[in-house]
């Protein structure tokens, strides 16, 4: 009897051990933001909300959604709760709305600012994270970018990917890196060597922590490019000269995250000119920059 009853403690023991660290309901939280997202490798659920709504340019070029427009959300289970972290991209008029919608659902506003000079009209970035039941969390941020125009419905079916009059085979070779199409944008993303951690908990590049290198064709051979390093202090200063040196210009320094180890700095930067000759640029730069080794 003893053994049976010690046998069946176990089992409670274990289911509650279980169910209080069981993996996250994508599915759920997809239903509840309204718009579905990937799974990626390293347990981040990613939901990408480009700004396909709005028709922004800089010095007269048309900015495409994934260049500089794309609002996106990452989850990812913390313990017995989830985390959430992003950035929303917001017109003017939209940024104070979300805001009090977020803040009356106790999530964090961790910077809000702009990445671009001259864009017409000015959007604005809006950095958030979260921590909590991950559905909880989508609900609330379903909440509050109803507050915006983002849209939410899927891309139209059969949607034909974007041709890309670019050298794409060069580019991986100068910047070290497998870049990847998206929206009619050849994009990078680049981890740091160091593990980076907010509030305690493991970031990995894809919830926001990664160097991002988007290169949009504009015909001939050239592109217009837009991004943000991610540096340690000691890196600001040696990268933004050399970005400057090589004609890129610095358009924004910031912090993305509040309680981030090591403390990171945003560099944010445009050009247009030359896609080659902007990666070789660019490669100098990240030279001075303690990235993961491929």
């Amino acid at each position: 009897m003893r053994a049976k009853l010690a046998a069946c403690t176990a089992l409670l023991v274990m289911l509650a051990f279980t169910s209080a660290h069981a993996k996250p309901d994508w599915g759920a939280v997809a239903r509840a933001l309204g718009k579905s997202g990937t799974e990626l490798p390293e347990g981040v659920y990613r939901v990408g909300l480009p700004r396909s709504d709005l028709e922004i340019t800089v010095d007269g070029v048309t900015i495409k959604p994934a260049l500089a427009l794309g609002s996106w959300l990452a989850f990812r289970e913390n313990g017995d709760e989830a985390m959430v972290m992003g950035d929303l991209v917001l017109t003017q008029d939209e940024a104070n709305p979300v805001m009090k919608s977020l803040a009356e659902s106790r999530i964090e506003i961790t910077a809000l600012h702009n990445h671009l000079l001259r864009a017409e009209p000015m959007p604005l970035y809006m950095h958030i994270a979260g921590h909590g039941d991950a559905v909880r969390l989508a609900e609330a941020l379903h909440k509050a970018l109803a507050m915006s125009k983002t849209p939410l419905e899927a891309a139209p079916p059969g949607a034909q990917p974007q041709a890309l009059e670019l050298d794409t085979t060069a580019l991986d070779k100068l910047l070290g890196a497998q870049g990847k199409a998206n929206g009619g944008v050849y994009q990078f993303t680049i981890a740091r060597a160091e593990m980076i951690t907010d509030g305690g908990m493991n970031i990995p590049a894809s919830m926001g922590s990664g160097i991002a290198i988007n290169f949009q064709p504009m015909g001939n051979g050239r592109a217009a490019i837009t991004g943000d390093f991610v540096l340690i202090a000691s890196e600001v200063n040696p990268v933004l000269l050399v970005l400057r040196e090589n004609g890129i210009e610095v358009t924004a320094i910031h912090n993305h995250m509040l309680d981030d180890q090591p403390r990171l700095f945003f560099m944010h930067f445009w050009a247009a000119d030359d896609a080659i000759k902007l990666a070789r640029g660019l490669k100098e730069a990240l030279g001075k920059v303690n990235i993961a080794k491929s």
